[in-house]
C-alpha cells in the first residue's frame, strides 16, 4: 500500500493546485489517496475546482506516480514531513494555506514536542537599533526561561537576536527559511545555521537547492505566524516583512503583541502602525508573559547595584538612561562642562554603570 505522505507529496507537484486548493481536497475526501482515484464528477463539485482545472489535474495525474516520486525524494537524501504524518505540526495546519511538503534539517522529533508548548515568533527589522536589539534579547530571555520555543526567519537583524539569544539559554528555536534547508541564507548567518541545525529545527517549504528569491520571503512568513500561538513584534520599519507576518497572524487568530518605539526612531514605525491596528503594547518582559499566561520569574536579570558614587559622578549619571543618549544632551540635562562629563562618563564606563556605543551615544547598563 502506498504511503500517504507520498499522494501528498504528487498532488503539490501538479500545476493549479496550490496549498488552498489542496487543503479543500483533503477535507472534501478525507485522503489524498482517494482523491488521487477519483472521477471527473467527484472533483468539480468543489470549490474553484471547474471544468478546466478538473481536465489539466486528470491530465497530469495520468503522467505521475506517487509512489515513484516518493522514492525519488528519498533516495536523494530528503527529509520532509507532510500533513499525513504525525510529525507535521498541528498548529500549521489550522492555517488555511498550509505547505503541503515542509523541508527540515535538524532536531523535528524534539522540536515537534515543543512546538506543543507555546511557540512564539519574534520578528522584526532587518537593521535594528541598539534599543530594538536589547528588547529582543530581553523578550527572548523571558519567553525562553518560561519554556516557549522561539520561531523567526533567520534573517539579519532582529531574527538573528532571537535566534542567537534562544540558542545561548539552551531553548528550542525553529528558523523558516525562503530558501532550501541545504542553503545558509544570508551567508553571514552560516554559523547559526548550523548550530540550529544541530539542536534545533530548520523548516522550508521549498526543495532542496532552492536559492533565495524575493517572493519567497513574503510566503515563507505564513509559515513562521502559522507555527506560532503569538507574534512578537520588537521593531520593524512601516515596509517591513514583519508587518506581513503580523498580519498574517491576525487573520489566523494568533495574538499579535508590538514593542513601542520612539517617534523618533523611523526603524520602529510599523509598530505604531500596528498598535494602531490592534496591537497589544508589550510593556515589560513581565507584562508580556502575564499575557501569555505565563508567570514571570521574581527575577529575569540581576539588577546591577550603583556603588556610592562622588557628587559629579552621581550628577552625570543621573542623567543616562536605558536609551541611548548624545553626548550634548547629558551635557545640558547634567548642567556641566562638556569635559566634565566626558570624564565623568569614562569612569563610569570602567566602573561597568553606562556603554559607550558608537557615534558619541551612551546608555545605562
Amino acid at each position: 500500500m502506498i504511503e500517504e505522505k507520498a499522494y501528498w507529496l504528487a498532488w503539490s507537484g501538479i500545476s493549479g493546485i496550490g496549498p488552498i486548493m489542496l487543503k479543500r481536497i483533503y477535507e472534501h475526501f478525507g485522503s489524498l489517496a482517494t482523491a488521487w482515484e477519483a472521477p471527473p464528477a467527484d472533483l468539480q463539485p468543489i470549490e474553484g475546482i471547474g471544468r478546466q482545472l478538473t481536465e489539466a489535474i486528470l491530465t497530469q495525474r495520468s503522467q505521475l506516480c506517487p509512489e515513484a516520486l516518493l522514492n525519488q525524494h528519498l533516495e536523494q537524501g530528503e527529509e520532509f514531513v507532510t500533513p499525513a504524518e504525525a510529525n507535521y505540526p498541528s498548529l500549521l495546519f489550522e492555517i488555511v494555506d498550509p505547505p503541503p511538503v515542509l523541508y527540515y534539517r535538524g532536531q523535528l522529533q524534539a522540536a515537534i514536542a515543543e512546538l506543543q508548548g507555546l511557540p512564539v515568533a519574534v520578528v522584526g527589522t532587518r537593521r535594528p537599533s541598539e534599543y530594538g536589539k536589547r528588547w529582543t534579547r530581553k523578550l527572548t530571555l523571558g519567553l525562553v526561561q518560561q519554556d516557549c520555543s522561539i520561531i523567526s526567519g533567520l534573517a539579519d537583524g532582529i531574527d538573528t537576536v532571537a535566534h542567537q539569544h534562544c540558542l545561548e539559554q539552551q531553548g528550542m528555536t525553529v528558523a523558516v527559511l525562503g530558501t532550501g534547508v541545504d542553503i545558509a541564507y544570508p551567508l553571514a548567518n552560516r554559523k547559526l545555521y548550523e548550530q540550529i541545525a544541530a539542536t534545533g529545527l530548520l523548516l522550508s517549504e521549498h526543495p532542496l537547492g532552492t536559492t533565495p528569491h524575493r517572493t519567497h520571503f513574503p510566503r515563507r512568513n505564513r509559515i513562521i505566524a502559522g507555527l506560532s500561538r503569538a507574534v512578537v513584534v520588537t521593531e520593524a520599519p512601516q515596509r517591513s516583512g514583519a508587518l506581513i507576518t503580523a498580519r498574517l497572524a491576525n487573520e489566523y487568530g494568533r495574538d499579535v503583541y508590538v514593542l513601542p518605539c520612539s517617534l523618533d526612531n523611523p526603524r520602529g514605525y510599523g509598530c505604531l502602525e500596528l498598535m494602531n491596528q490592534g496591537g497589544q503594547p508589550i510593556l515589560s518582559v513581565d507584562a508580556l508573559l502575564m499575557q501569555l499566561g505565563k508567570m514571570p520569574p521574581v527575577f529575569i536579570e540581576e539588577a546591577k547595584p550603583i556603588p556610592p558614587l562622588e557628587p559629579t559622578l552621581n550628577q552625570v549619571m543621573a542623567n543616562v538612561t536605558a536609551e541611548p543618549s548624545t553626548l550634548d544632551d547629558i551635557v545640558q540635562n547634567a548642567g556641566l562642562a562638556t569635559g566634565t562629563v566626558l570624564g565623568a562618563l569614562v569612569q563610569l564606563e570602567l566602573l561597568e554603570l553606562v556603554r559607550i556605543l558608537p557615534g558619541m551615544h551612551y546608555q545605562r547598563r
